[in-house]
């Protein structure tokens, strides 16, 4: 309860920042976000049955950053809404290999989720499955060690993009195993699913499911990023 950081709260909605490698989501008994809010909610507003919580988006387990819940059927089926239409802003930051260039640009693959398994693989467009993968990116600042952050805001919305794209032009994520990168990241772990990897939700934002205004939804990065950043 202590580690649930609150970003937003009202009687609408809850964003968080989730922490990694904790699943946002996951089968009762496996500790998830989904578990702790409901957790939260049950005990400050001393619900004595269970608790709603609408779910309308997801982060990686090994990815942190802010995941907004809804709390009520009707603002579940309008932030549900936004995420289908693709009008939610989404930003993340991310520390890399290398020396980013230019320091602005977009960046475009045709991409192919494996049947059965979490990766994703290049494609050829045509190919069977194959989907355009669209990134947005800007260089936030060089970083000692041949490193760079980099933000990123995805134009469409295909598995794992921000970090094969990343990696395919020869900047893997820094700790991301699974698609390249040697260098590790993190507090050390022993199981794969432990691990943690440099990407983190920066920002969002959405149209309030009442007022229909914007709100932006900002996380802090997680304190062991500052081995990497130099704490600024």
């Amino acid at each position: 309860m202590a580690d649930l950081a609150v970003l937003h709260e009202d009687i609408y909605l809850l964003a968080v920042n989730k922490p990694a490698p904790l699943l946002t989501q996951a089968p009762p008994g496996v500790p998830s976000l989904e578990g702790l809010v409901k957790a939260y909610l049950k005990t400050k507003h001393a619900k004595p049955g269970g608790v709603y919580l609408g779910i309308p988006h997801r982060l990686d387990r090994p990815v942190s950053g802010v995941v907004v819940f809804a709390r009520n059927t009707k603002a579940a089926r309008r932030i549900h809404a936004q995420f289908q239409e693709r009008t939610v802003r989404k930003v993340y930051w991310a520390a890399v290999a290398g020396a980013v260039t230019p320091e602005a640009g977009v960046w475009e693959d045709w991409v192919r989720k494996i049947a059965g398994e979490a990766r994703t693989v290049r494609a050829a467009e045509g190919e069977p499955g194959a989907k355009l993968a669209t990134l947005a990116y800007r260089v936030v600042r060089t970083l000692p060690g041949d490193a760079t952050l980099i933000e990123f805001e995805p134009l469409t919305g295909r598995m794992h993009q921000l970090r094969v794209q990343a990696a395919w032009r020869g900047h893997p994520v820094l700790g991301d195993i699974t698609y390249g990168s040697d260098r590790p990241f993190g507090p050390p772990a022993e199981l794969p699913r432990d691990r943690v990897i440099a990407l983190h939700a920066r920002r969002l934002t959405i149209s309030h499911p009442s007022t229909k205004e914007p709100l932006t939804l900002e996380a802090p990065l997680p304190a062991y990023w500052e081995a990497v950043t130099g704490g600024s």
